[in-house]
């Protein structure tokens, strides 16, 4: 062989899929190749070109988009690309632009055929690299994924909305209703003209506020309609629609357009296009009339788990959809306790804390929860009441599969359940009086969400929070810190570290060196910028809106956040699919050569992300 084929076949013996090839037919392959030279940030393909080449990356780095112009990967030395094309039909699926200057390797299409054809390994390598990396890297869903994911909401919208003016009577409505064969119908006041749907009535708000009560078919639909409206755009996607339904619980949305109504949505429209299974779990979970009935519904929530991560549901919709599950188990409970306890004798709100109030819940997971009292709490009076129910809740949540918290982080602590006055002071000094202590429950406390009563006090502490935590340097350094305690499983030449303690030591736990000490650093940069989102992935838009990180930072760690936790995601549907006990260890051995490769790049994001933190909140230097 000449020099250069030496070279190139050398190169392929190095990256799959090549190394799998008969050293023969390297060398063959080796004097089959092109080459060609890309400078940084030429356009090598649009979407629809044609395509007559494989092109594997020698050197440099290109960068892989959707359609619409989404960044869906970046490649480096190794990676391919072009075999979609190849594979259907010759055109371009996913237009390709070079990062770095590029050198790559041309592979002809009939040779690229005849590797795919007549090497079966070779060709199960292909297709699954190339569509595991294309998902997993920013693990966004594939092109032919469920409908569910990609289907804006205006194709649910099949006739226009039927509308009454607020002076109309319940019996216009009934008449209209029935005439037009729809179970609801907006209130429309064209007097206000920014936002003129000013409430909807159901068929169920006939029956339970006008029948039942007895009022007059003559009471105007004002009355009787609700008026504080969940409602969605028309350009919002179907999953959308399906998870704002779940968390209020409820059955009907408007769909607006610059807020005129364009039609009405129902859970039967959703249903249609086979959702996750989530609406029927939350269905059955307020339908559940005792604990027992609760707690036969585990296997149900596994399976809507199981679908969720089968259908390429990305991170942040399986967090979201199973925090609303948990969130549904607690507050089912709740209402089930005081149906045996009696009413409550004064107003409360119950917490929800960490994962599932950021909406980051996976079917691994504890209870972390608390309790607001009323100002007007009397230990005497009233701690008998609320410390049943916390304990009818919290072994409720348990038989559910929400395990106890082993830091009892629990509303039956009676420290985790006191009044709204103590919860300010509490708040007010974790942040002005910075104790190692009281910075341990600030990581676990400032991510909170009211779940049942008044939970218009869970909005006061995080905005006592807001106030207070941007305003004080001392305090965001001294959390920077805390959130530099759990790093990245990475050793000195970038080697995988392993954990050394008991059953699961030489793995990885995901969540404690991964998706954890992302959720801290983020939530630092989220205070500073006074961030009032929960969710990380709604922090960091936040805070690249805020332009607090250097450029590309933050797109960078929104990406590393989601293979991390789609690793961790699958690795437990794996488990569950097996009959196993899930957890959030991993063994490297068992991670694909590509999971293994982009885990690295993401934990070194992830460790740079770090080094920038420790920077940016040196004591005084925050402000």
């Amino acid at each position: 062989m000449h020099a250069e084929q030496l070279e190139v076949a050398e190169f392929f013996a190095r990256h799959q899929p090549f190394n799998l090839l008969s050293e023969e037919r390297l060398e063959q392959l080796s004097g089959e190749v092109d080459v060609a030279y890309f400078k940084a940030g030429t356009q090598i393909k649009e979407f629809g070109d044609e395509i007559s080449d494989w092109y594997i990356i020698r050197s440099g780095a290109v960068e892989v988009y959707r359609r619409n112009g989404d960044l869906y990967n970046r490649l480096s030395e190794g990676g391919f690309f072009g075999e979609f094309g190849l594979l259907r039909h010759g055109r371009v699926r996913f237009p390709i632009k070079a990062l770095e200057d590029t050198l790559v390797y041309l592979i002809p299409e009939d040779v690229f055929n005849d590797l795919f054809d007549n090497n079966e390994a070779f060709a199960d390598i292909v297709e699954v690299e190339d569509r595991t990396r294309l998902r997993q890297a920013v693990a966004r869903r594939r092109e032919d994924a469920n409908e569910l994911m990609t289907a804006k909401i205006e194709t649910l919208v099949g006739r226009d909305a039927v509308t009454l003016p607020p002076t109309a009577s319940v019996r216009e409505a009934a008449i209209r209703m029935s005439e037009e064969g729809v179970s609801s119908v907006l209130v429309l006041d064209e007097q206000m003209e920014e936002e003129p749907v000013v409430g909807i009535i159901t068929d169920r708000d006939l029956r339970n506020r006008l029948i039942t009560p007895g009022l007059s078919f003559d009471t105007p639909v004002s009355e009787i309609m609700t008026s504080e409206l969940i409602s969605v755009e028309y350009g919002q996607f179907v999953f959308e629609a399906m998870l704002l339904m779940l968390r209020h619980n409820v059955h009907h949305l408007p769909v607006l357009k610059k807020q005129r109504p364009l039609g009405v949505i129902a859970i039967s429209d959703i249903i249609r296009y086979e959702s996750q299974n989530s609406l029927f779990v939350v269905s059955s979970i307020f339908r559940a009339q005792s604990l027992e009935e609760l707690s036969a519904l585990k296997s149900d929530v596994s399976a809507c788990f199981l679908r969720m991560v089968n259908e390429d549901a990305n991170s942040q919709m399986i967090g979201t959809a199973m925090s609303v599950i948990g969130r549904s188990f607690k507050q089912r409970l709740l209402e089930l306790g005081e149906e045996k306890l009696g009413p409550p004798p004064i107003p409360y709100c119950f917490l929800a804390l960490g994962s599932m109030a950021r909406e980051e819940q996976l079917i691994v997971t504890d209870q972390d929860n608390a309790m607001i009292l009323d100002n007007r709490y009397d230990p005497d009076l009233h701690d008998e009441y609320f410390k049943a129910l916390a304990q009818f809740v919290c072994d409720g949540l348990d038989a559910c599969g929400y395990t106890y918290c082993n830091g009892d982080i629990m509303a039956t602590n009676s420290r985790w359940r006191q009044p709204l006055k103590v919860w300010e002071q509490y708040f007010t000094d974790w942040i002005e009086k910075p104790t190692p202590e009281f910075l341990l429950n600030s990581s676990i406390f400032f991510d909170i969400e009211g779940v049942w009563g008044e939970t218009r006090w869970a909005v006061m502490l995080n905005d006592l929070i807001l106030r207070k935590a941007r305003k004080n340097p001392r305090f965001l350094a001294c959390m920077a810190r805390n959130a530099l305690q759990r790093t990245p499983p990475l050793g000195f030449f970038k080697d995988f570290v392993m954990e050394t303690d008991g059953r699961h030591s030489n793995s990885i736990n995901m969540k404690r060196r991964g998706t954890a000490p992302l959720a801290d650093l983020v939530r630092v940069h989220a205070l500073a910028i006074g961030s009032r989102e929960h969710n990380t992935f709604d922090r960091l838009r936040d805070i690249i809106d805020s332009d607090l990180l250097p450029r590309g930072r933050g797109p960078d760690l929104r990406d590393a956040l989601e293979l991390i936790a789609m690793v961790r995601i699958r690795h437990q549907a794996l488990d569950v699919e097996a009959g196993n006990e899930p957890d959030n260890n991993i063994e490297p051995e068992n991670l694909s050569d590509f999971e293994r490769k982009n885990l690295k790049d993401a934990f070194q994001i992830l460790s740079n992300a770090q080094k920038f933190l420790k920077y940016r909140y040196q004591p005084g230097r925050v402000g």
